[in-house]
């Protein structure tokens, strides 16, 4: 594992290819209220870049070119949040894009078991992890563990992504998480404009 920390953007000269691992840390689950402090990147290749960010600093051209471009496909896991979070700060909609949350509840039905640690333990056999998931992201030094535990959300979701999409086509349910991926930037509008509780589907 190689992890690059930058400030306020992603250097320009680093591309990161046509599926782009991504994750957010943010100082808590509200995104009314917690602000996004970090943004985690990955092109599959065992190296992971972070993107620090101060309060209110957010212009970030490079990274929002990579995010918001439409040729490159960026994977999440539970991208509803993250999709969220990236535009409501970074003003980009991250589209078009692959959640593997959404896929492992298509796919594993037999559990409702579905966390990253989980998915990266049966099915890739890494264990993760996840002592630094309630911990001060908007710190002006990050330790060696937050560092770590940030590019580890990341540095697995391309192989993870492989193994799902052989599930999905076994079981005949790509079409259905393609138009659940398409619907999830939506999903993530309806959340922020204040319909995040609601099922606007239920009678």
């Amino acid at each position: 594992m190689t992890i690059h920390l930058h400030h306020d953007d992603l250097p320009a000269d680093i591309d990161l290819g046509d599926v782009i691992a991504v994750d957010t840390e943010t100082q808590g689950l509200n995104p009314h209220r917690d602000r996004l402090c970090l943004v985690q990147l990955s092109s599959g290749d065992g190296t992971c870049h972070l993107v620090k960010f101060k309060a209110g600093q957010y212009d970030a051209p490079n990274l929002k070119a990579q995010l918001g471009d439409p040729k490159r496909t960026k994977l999440f896991h539970f991208a509803r949040f993250d999709v969220a979070i990236i535009e409501k700060y970074l003003g980009v909609r991250a589209e078009p894009l692959y959640c593997t949350k959404i896929a492992a509840k298509l796919t594993r039905t037999y559990t409702d078991r579905h966390g990253l640690a989980v998915l990266c333990r049966e099915m890739l056999g890494v264990d993760l992890s996840k002592a630094q998931q309630s911990s001060d992201w908007a710190a002006d030094e990050l330790s060696d563990a937050q560092l770590e535990y940030a590019a580890n959300d990341v540095l697995h979701l391309h192989k993870l992504k492989d193994k799902f999409d052989i599930l999905l086509a076994r079981e005949n349910r790509t079409h259905m998480a393609e138009a659940c991926f398409r619907f999830l930037p939506t999903r993530a509008e309806l959340d922020i404009a204040g319909w995040e509780e609601t099922d606007i589907f239920s009678h």
